[in-house]
């Protein structure tokens, strides 16, 4: 059987070590769905599993863009859909596996992505600098109710996203949100989480370790390389806080706090995310029978 497989949820759950414990039982391959570890180079501050970690598993639409590129969901959907479908041809198990939600439900989903503007984004990423996602979320519940509904006041690149849709096509946004129903290709939702404050924890000690592990010299690196110019990648957690420590903004003990508060609200909006998706069984990843369990639900 190779039905694929989506481990999702929160950071720091463990979706990478058992996507790969999946693939080595099953006979799979990972697809990756974490948006900032398509990024060659981000590897201390996204926990990039190394090639040992890896144990041979080949990983898809991992290390594919450079720092100065930005990430497009769309390009992303048609390069993974592919990713999956060539596992599947090969009679092997594709193991989709991040925390990325919206590079999940692209995969999975009948995502629509519109046509973009760049005078009408740039307007729109001002005016958020200006006035705060709030408040273009609050004219976003005024022309499309359902988009705000779906979208965190607090995510104001989804909001910028969602305002430049409605004022470039004249419809509503949510109308290329995907409609509830079957995951693509029969998929199996896994989803793993932990008791919050336990994870909270976790973020915690993975943040001290990314910054011990040599993080700042890993940015100072990247940052040769043009990190500053990519729109998204210089926006990843712990890459702007330590970018900001070398600006003078900060000390980085001070650029370790922030990282680790941001992550632990990151966290929460990953939570709520994926919750929201009722094709998702949960588990609990700190469970000693965790592969066991998962291997169970994927056999029925």
């Amino acid at each position: 059987m190779n039905v694929p497989i989506a481990v999702v949820g929160p950071t720091a759950t463990g979706k990478s070590d058992l996507a790969v414990r999946l693939a080595v039982e099953l006979g799979g391959e990972v697809v990756n769905a974490d948006s900032m570890q398509l990024y060659r180079g981000m590897d201390i501050g996204t926990a990039k599993m190394s090639l040992e970690e890896r144990q041979g598993v080949p990983h898809h639409q991992l290390d594919v863009l450079d720092v100065t590129q930005t990430a497009h969901v769309a390009v992303y959907q048609r390069e993974a859909r592919a990713a999956v479908e060539d596992v599947l041809a090969r009679g092997r198990v594709p193991v989709l596996a991040g925390g990325s939600g919206l590079y999940v439900q692209a995969v999975l989903d009948d995502l629509v992505f519109p046509a973009t503007d760049e005078a009408v984004r740039a307007r729109l990423e001002e005016e958020l600098a200006a006035v705060g996602p709030a408040v273009l979320h609050e004219r976003l519940a005024r022309l499309d109710p359902a988009a705000a509904l779906a979208i965190l006041p607090s995510n104001g690149r989804r909001v910028v996203r969602a305002l430049e849709v409605v004022e470039l096509t004249g419809q509503p946004f949510s109308a290329t949100l995907p409609k509830p129903g079957p995951a693509r290709y029969g998929t199996v939702l896994v989803g793993l989480d932990r008791e919050a404050s336990a994870l909270d924890e976790r973020v915690d000690l993975r943040v001290e370790r990314m910054f011990a592990a040599g993080l700042v010299d890993e940015v100072r690196a990247l940052e040769a390389r043009g990190l500053r110019e990519g729109r998204t990648a210089s926006r990843a957690l712990g890459y702007q806080q330590v970018l900001a420590a070398l600006d003078g903004e900060c000390d980085l003990a001070a650029a370790a706090e922030e990282t680790a508060r941001a992550t632990r609200r990151f966290v929460r909006r990953q939570r709520s995310w994926f919750r929201r998706d009722r094709r998702v069984t949960w588990f609990d990843a700190a469970s000693p029978t965790l592969v066991e369990d998962v291997l169970r639900l994927v056999a029925k």
